[in-house]
């Protein structure tokens, strides 16, 4: 016995209530449709239906049993739909959070690099650092760094590593007390990013508490202060990299430890990952493998 075949005309009996309809539809007679049945009864051990000369009732543990074939033909078709989405290319719309830093630098020539290569994708993408509900807010996808474990409503892919670096000019330097160890930040005027979850105390060794005139919910508007030589700060290394290439800021205490923080591509736990969102986390990995 094909059981899935059975199954599938088991489903189709209940939604047309007669063996004449069923057999009609898939070009086949009524009695071969009632043995396929009555095989399917047989090998579970229990009635699925009541016949009458007039029409086809279920049993209770026909309802039950017909509730999950739905359940397991929906997953078959879905699972074909997959591999067929898979086979066609990317298309269609994905909604992506991002931090407006990374998504400036980074993540604006990876998407360019990504729509070039599938000119049937639809992109949503916005940025901002402030927390949110990616479930609740509708997005597929979102970009986190974090040095912990990520929430477990979501699957986190890692994509690369970066770490901090603390920042300063060259004039800053010049003008102000020597730096030589973390602790000589407290007397230094240290920029405080708003959303970094240590408030104002910097992750360096065992963390050191610091103060400043500037506290601001972006990276790259507080590097341009640290450029004027107006303050010291804590940067991830994607925004002051090239700053320090430049020499337009010095790299100090470059020595001591920090933390490695993990950029993960973020989506909601579900059973049904859609085909573009995997392909689409799967070029971001190769992307930054290439890098």
């Amino acid at each position: 016995m094909d059981k899935l075949r059975a199954i599938g005309l088991f489903v189709r009996l209940a939604d047309l209530g007669s063996f004449t309809k069923v057999a009609e539809q898939v070009n086949a007679s009524k009695s071969m449709i009632s043995k396929e049945i009555g095989r399917l009864e047989s090998d579970l051990g229990a009635r699925l239906l009541h016949r009458s000369t007039r029409n086809v009732q279920l049993t209770h543990v026909g309802e039950g049993y017909l509730q999950r074939a739905r359940e397991i033909l929906a997953k078959l078709d879905d699972a074909d739909n997959f591999v067929q989405e898979l086979q066609s290319g990317i298309r269609g719309k994905l909604k992506i959070n991002a931090p407006m830093a990374l998504g400036i630098t980074d993540l604006s020539s990876l998407f360019s690099d990504f729509m070039l290569d599938n000119p049937e994708i639809e992109l949503d993408i916005h940025l901002g650092d402030e927390s949110i509900d990616l479930v609740e807010q509708g997005f597929d996808l979102g970009f986190r760094a974090s040095s912990t474990p990520i929430d477990s409503n979501y699957v986190g892919r890692p994509l690369t590593r970066f770490t901090y670096r603390v920042c300063a000019s060259p004039d800053y330097l010049k003008n102000h007390s020597k730096i030589s160890l973390p602790k000589d930040l407290k007397d230094h005027n240290c920029f405080v990013y708003s959303y970094f979850k240590g408030k104002n105390v910097w992750p360096i060794e065992d963390g050191i508490t610091v103060s400043g005139n500037l506290r601001v919910n972006n990276t790259m508007f507080m590097m341009e202060s640290i450029k004027k030589g107006l303050g010291i700060g804590l940067i991830p290394d994607f925004v002051c990299q090239s700053a320090i290439e430049n020499k337009e800021v010095v790299e100090i205490l470059a020595d001591s430890k920090k933390p490695m923080l993990t950029l993960y591509a973020l989506y909601p736990a579900r059973h049904f990952v859609p085909a573009k969102l995997i392909q689409c986390i799967e070029y971001l990995e190769q992307w930054f493998g290439d890098k």
